[in-house]
């Protein structure tokens, strides 16, 4: 994997184990990695992050290849698969480390993310405001080893199955010319 090659993109939708899970299937991701970013401490662990004091949101870092996949379509899959109209909050999972938010990387970023959110809303995708957050990215801490690859090695977990998967088949309805083979 040539990282050089790579862009970087960073989004918090709620847990960060159904974030990693539906932008793994993703062509032309190269690798997603779980972690933290948006508080206020160095180096926050998971036990931290669930109190919600410290300010920081469950995120991914997606490294893809912008020839194979633009910002702008992670950015369609983000919206599609979490629910940007409700503050800190993503169906069970409630508090602040559940916020959606686009960290981003570069000025491009920035401007991409403003106008597909403003498309959103010409269009009325959502029958509510959408919330989420636009934050330049500062620091990102990447979470627990048992955090990484959390699906593909707990797919057998009810919650896995009651949340990731109706994602996972959702991309799978609507983007299955986006998805890995």
């Amino acid at each position: 994997m040539e990282k050089e090659n790579l862009q970087v993109a960073t989004f918090a939708g709620g847990c960060f184990w159904c974030t990693e899970a539906v932008f793994d299937a993703i062509k032309g991701v190269n690798k997603v990695i779980s972690g933290y970013t948006g508080g206020h401490i160095k180096n926050p662990a998971y036990r931290e992050i669930t109190s919600g004091r410290t300010g920081h949101a469950e995120a991914v870092q997606i490294f893809y290849n912008e020839e194979e996949v633009s910002f702008v379509t992670l950015l369609e899959v983000f919206f599609a698969t979490h629910d940007p109209t409700t503050l800190n909050r993503q169906g069970y999972d409630v508090g602040t480390q559940y916020r959606s938010e686009v960290f981003y990387n570069t000025d491009l970023q920035r401007e991409q993310t403003i106008e597909f959110i403003s498309l959103l809303e010409r269009e009325e995708v959502f029958n509510e405001n959408i919330v989420t957050k636009i934050s330049p990215l500062d620091a990102f801490y990447r979470a627990e080893e048992e955090h990484q690859d959390f699906y593909k090695n707990n797919s057998e977990y009810r919650y896995c199955q009651l949340v990731i998967e109706p994602k996972l088949d959702k991309i799978k309805r609507f983007y299955s010319d986006k998805l890995k083979a």
